[in-house]
């Protein structure tokens, strides 16, 4: 039984998909409650002032960094919650099935993606800095960083995983199962993923061009999900990249205002840096992955019909 296959587990009728994601809506609106209220008590009630901060992501509240990232992440919680209730409750599905196709969560390779994404983050990172030194700021400070490291290795795991359950796991084997193929919610959720990331602040800077390296990462988590029948491999590098990208570098124009090791102090543009990674590190990676875990039948795995399992096994 293939991933997609999978979700043909519990129950599957077409009303219980919008009312999970309405559900996931306003979980992830009632996780960003704290921070609202935060935000209003710094601005003592008021609600122009308030307003006005809330367009520019509380910044000039003095809210700190590592406080602010910390309630940012507290949507995707309630997000998460959210989708786990409906998935128990409504779809009567184990959280497993969402996840993967085989018997158990596969943790060894989610660690494995972990460990190799993050070791060519961290080679990128460095690269990046030694070609363009006087772009970068070095900004370490012991106790902000290491309350950063803290946030970011217990919190930003749950954002990611919220992002790869609903895209890789729900919405991929939804759109599946009713399509009755692998290639059309192979590009449905890669483009819906990159089109979530439209309202980054980057975007506003960069232009709607940065939605290239996004879409491109969507297309990278999902083909590693339908070649590896699992997201576990997805979920490890999501969850290492996001840390990385919230410990290392930071910079006013980014999502992540954190107390990273480094400000990027230059102006944001368009450069190699967003279209080598789409064009040859994740291709790169896809390959490192296929040798290492033995992947074949390409066609069948990524463009393949999808049919109803005559026995669904527990």
């Amino acid at each position: 039984m293939n991933f997609i296959q999978t979700g043909y587990k519990g129950k599957n009728d077409w009303w219980m998909y919008i009312i999970t994601l309405i559900v996931v809506v306003l979980g992830t609106q009632i996780g960003t409650f704290p921070i609202g209220i935060v935000a209003f008590s710094k601005t003592d009630g008021d609600m122009v002032r308030f307003q006005e901060s809330a367009e520019n992501a509380f910044i000039d509240l003095g809210i700190n960094s590592n406080f602010y990232l910390f309630l940012m992440l507290l949507s995707f919680v309630g997000g998460l919650l959210a989708l786990i209730l409906c998935i128990k409750a409504i779809h009567k599905k184990k959280i497993k099935w969402v996840i993967t196709s085989r018997n158990k969560i596969d943790w060894s390779r989610f660690f494995y993606a972990f460990i190799l994404w993050g070791a060519v983050s961290c080679v990128l990172i460095i690269i990046g800095i030694v070609l363009a030194p006087e772009n970068f700021v070095w900004n370490f400070k012991l106790i902000p960083f290491l309350t950063l490291l803290v946030v970011s290795i217990l919190f930003i795991p749950l954002q990611t995983s919220f992002e790869e359950i609903v895209f890789r796991g729900y919405l991929m084997q939804g759109v599946g199962m009713i399509v009755k193929n692998k290639w059309f919610p192979l590009f449905l959720t890669s483009i819906l993923f990159g089109l979530l990331h439209a309202a980054n602040p980057e975007i506003e800077k960069i232009g709607y061009i940065a939605l290239v390296f996004y879409i491109g990462t969507g297309f990278l988590f999902g083909i590693v999900t339908l070649m590896d029948e699992g997201t576990e491999l997805a979920l490890g590098m999501h969850a290492v990249n996001n840390i990385l990208a919230a410990l290392f570098v930071t910079a006013d124009w980014t999502v992540f205002q954190t107390d990273a090791l480094y400000i990027d102090v230059s102006e944001p543009s368009v450069g190699w840096e967003m279209f080598f990674p789409v064009l040859i590190v994740y291709p790169a990676m896809i390959f490192a992955f296929s040798k290492k875990y033995g992947w074949k039948n390409w066609k069948e795995k990524l463009f393949g019909s999808i049919e109803k399992p005559m026995i669904l096994e527990e």
